[in-house]
């Protein structure tokens, strides 16, 4: 920074020195006739030229170095804070926005390191020309003085509106990015409901809005534009005037009237334009306000020590835990709940009932408002919470995959494995017979978000994954995409294995999952109603017996749709 500010200094002076020479030139040829000087005049001219293209290429190369510098860092900075943010930071934020901050915003922000050193370089030569002016002819000097404060209010007047439209044109961007993001994610389902024409209604409606807020700030800023020109020109038009008039009665000389007529063009241009620079400045602002917003944020997710979880056993208990995702969506009040270390429970209960809730508590991405989750009788909040989550294994109901091959999905929980223990986990899954229908076996590319394989195949991914991991405790929220019967086989068998010795919430869909659980939990708007085997609660004939009778009989292998 410290060279880029000299380079800007000598930039200002050699663009200053240039009609200052051209003045002395004139002033010498019409008063001596020295011609035999134009020769050194002109050689001074391109001399200090040349100085001034060369001091402001290299004040260019390295403001770019500069602001490339703070365009990787800033980003890096984004993305390290969107890694660390708290799941609910996603539900309240949709992708496409967090998009838009991550990339959009930080180069908005980074120019304004280029504005404000341009801002700077002009600033430095308004303050130069004006000390010539006011050595050359003060009377004139004034008549500058008088006209610049009247721009620079205008220009600096405009800034509130400015900044409102600005703020609005970044939102407007912000929700065409992510109607976007949303159209391309669900473009399946779209294509599927045939609702290619209303998502495409639904997209004109966000751009003609995001349209018509662009239109209105390119008429705010337009229309500052003459206004300030208009000011400029009057004060031209009076130096014109009064500095003609001094040099017909001799108190300016033509080179001191040039100098002024050229300076004052010099020193009417930054002040005009600060309203652009403002314009570009105010849209850069805006956008760090949303970056460092989005770096800033204070987690809602917070560990209170760091001790290691190296040698998990894996019991859980929920002791008083109350919890909620907004104000309005209260869904655990003073739950309890233990599950001994190696015991599986397999979570049932309508949509709403809490199942999920209490499998993301478990993996700490939302954090409860009272009460205490325990594991291994320590609080959840004293563990280090990397150290916690690679004894963690999630298995989410939409399994996700990122591009690249089986084998690299698989090596995702543990970077460090080798191809022979890829192997080795693979096989352990529904027997490795998976693989044979894979055209490369574990070099098949997934292709994006896994869509190069069947929904079927990505859960077995998914399960080896975790195994890969070796958790102590395992979050299931099993799937209910049908599958054909050899491929659900493969998959009850892969559970078998993923559960075994270890302790395992799993949100149900399965009648098979359920009869294998250790123990089941009915729940119903947050609170515990029944409990126990699947014999036992059937025995009882309750609202676990109602839900089996509804949703799970089908799936036993005597079920006689007719009958039923």
């Amino acid at each position: 920074m410290g060279f880029v500010a000299t380079m800007i200094v000598l930039d200002s002076l050699m663009s200053a020195v240039l009609p200052i020479l051209i003045a002395r030139g004139l002033d010498t040829i019409a008063i001596d006739q020295a011609w035999q000087n134009a020769g050194l005049l002109i050689a001074a001219i391109l001399l200090s030229g040349a100085l001034a293209w060369t001091f402001n290429f290299f004040r260019q190369w390295f403001t770019a170095r500069t602001v490339g510098n703070v365009v990787l860092e800033l980003r890096e900075d984004a993305f390290d804070a969107v890694m660390a943010r708290d799941m609910s930071f996603y539900d309240e934020y949709p992708t496409g926005k967090i998009v838009s901050r991550v990339t959009s915003d930080t180069q908005d922000f980074a120019n304004v390191v280029t504005l404000t050193l341009n801002l700077i370089s002009q600033v430095l030569l308004v303050g130069i020309i004006f000390g010539v002016l006011f050595v050359i002819n003060t009377r004139l000097a004034l008549i500058a003085a008088a006209i610049a404060p009247l721009i620079v209010i205008i220009a600096l007047g405009f800034r509130r509106l400015a900044r409102y439209t600005t703020q609005q044109a970044r939102r407007a961007l912000a929700e065409v990015n992510a109607k976007v993001q949303e159209t391309v994610s669900g473009i399946s389902i779209a294509k599927a409901f045939r609702q290619e024409e209303t998502i495409y209604q639904e997209f004109n409606h966000v751009n003609a809005q995001s349209y018509r807020i662009n239109l209105r700030q390119g008429f705010v800023f337009s229309g500052i534009f003459p206004i300030l020109n208009a000011v400029a020109g009057i004060g031209t038009a009076l130096i014109v005037y009064f500095g003609g008039l001094s040099v017909l009665d001799g108190q300016v000389s033509p080179g001191d009237w040039f100098l002024f007529v050229e300076s004052i063009n010099l020193f009417w241009f930054p002040l005009t334009g600060i309203a652009s620079f403002w314009s570009q400045f105010q849209l850069g602002m805006s956008a760090s306000e949303r970056v460092f917003a989005l770096i800033d944020a204070d987690p809602r997710v917070v560990q209170i020590d760091d001790h290691p979880a190296d040698n998990l056993r894996g019991r859980i208990e929920f002791r008083n835990v109350s919890f909620r995702y907004t104000e309005q969506e209260q869904v655990l009040h003073h739950f309890n709940l233990i599950i001994p270390a190696g015991q599986t429970v397999a979570l049932v209960g309508h949509t709403g009932a809490g199942k999920s809730s209490l499998g993301k508590l478990v993996a700490r991405f939302y954090e409860f408002q009272a009460g205490q989750l325990l594991i291994d009788d320590q609080d959840i909040r004293t563990f280090n919470l990397a150290s916690y989550r690679r004894r963690l294994g999630i298995v989410p109901q939409t399994p996700f995959l990122f591009s690249g091959t089986v084998a690299e999905n698989i090596r995702y929980a543990r970077p460090e494995a080798t191809d022979d223990e890829v192997r080795a986990v693979a096989a352990q899954i529904g027997g490795g017979d998976w693989l044979d229908a894979l055209e490369h076996g574990l070099e098949t590319d997934v292709g994006e978000e896994g869509r190069g394989i069947s929904m079927g195949q990505r859960q077995l991914v998914a399960l080896a994954r975790v195994l890969m991991q070796d958790p102590a405790i395992v979050v299931l929220d099993e799937a209910t995409a049908s599958v054909d019967p050899l491929t659900e086989a493969q998959i009850q068998e892969g559970l078998d294995v993923v559960l075994a010795d270890r302790t395992a919430i799993v949100i149900a869909h399965r009648l098979s999952t359920i009869r294998a659980a250790d123990r089941i939990i009915v729940l119903r708007k947050g609170e515990i109603i029944e409990e126990g085997d699947h014999d036992t609660l059937m025995a009882a004939g309750g609202h676990y017996a109602e839900l089996y009778n509804t949703y799970y009989r089908h799936q036993a292998p005597d079920y006689d749709p007719v009958v039923a």
